[in-house]
């Protein structure tokens, strides 16, 4: 099986080139955001929660989040893997996961993460505003979720730099160029397994 965690502050790319990677590796995508903006849409108990923590910049407590990726995992137990987007984003919630993963007799085969600079990351996420207007683009919320990327979430590389597990990638270029050297690490992993 191939499980993969896309890394990357947001606006780095990662729903674009997840898009991607689902379409050339026939991976299920997993991604807390969508899941949250699933749950907000259909007004669930749920919904409702996540939806006035994000609304308040704030992220989603990790029971909560854990509990979305399980049951969205469980629907789909003939996959040939998931690539998980916007999970994990605490040293918790990477051993959560490696714990629901050797449940299913699997693990994760690799992390990469994007690396794309603050200054392009603006650039790309003013741009994605003016198409999409997503609620979590504007400015203060915007800033919290990059701080928060910067301050905390980074803290989970080296969890999985120490299990031999980290590749970083270029995520500023063509999109084309970032997919290609995606592949190639992807591709790597499965030559050495």
């Amino acid at each position: 099986m191939l499980n993969l965690v896309l890394f990357g502050p947001p606006g780095a790319g990662k729903g674009t080139q997840s898009q991607k990677l689902i379409d050339k590796y026939q991976l299920i995508h997993i991604s807390t955001g969508d899941l949250f903006r699933a749950h907000i849409t259909n007004q669930t108990d749920l919904g409702k929660k996540v939806s006035e923590l994000i609304a308040n910049g704030e992220l989603v407590p990790d029971e909560i989040t854990i509990a979305m990726l399980e049951e969205e995992a469980h629907r789909n137990k003939d996959a040939k893997g998931f690539i998980f987007d916007g999970f994990p984003r605490t040293v918790a919630q990477a051993q959560a996961l490696d714990l629901f993963l050797i449940g299913r007799d699997t693990k994760i085969t690799g992390v990469i993460a994007l690396d794309v600079d603050q200054e392009e990351l603006s650039r790309r996420i003013a741009e994605r505003k003016k198409i999409s207007n997503r609620v979590d683009d504007d400015a203060d919320k915007l800033k919290r979720r990059i701080d928060e990327y910067f301050s905390k979430t980074v803290q989970v590389l080296p969890y999985y730099e120490e299990q031999g597990k980290l590749t970083k990638v270029n995520g500023i270029g063509e999109i084309d160029a970032i997919f290609a050297s995606l592949c190639a690490v992807i591709d790597s992993y499965q030559t050495n397994s």
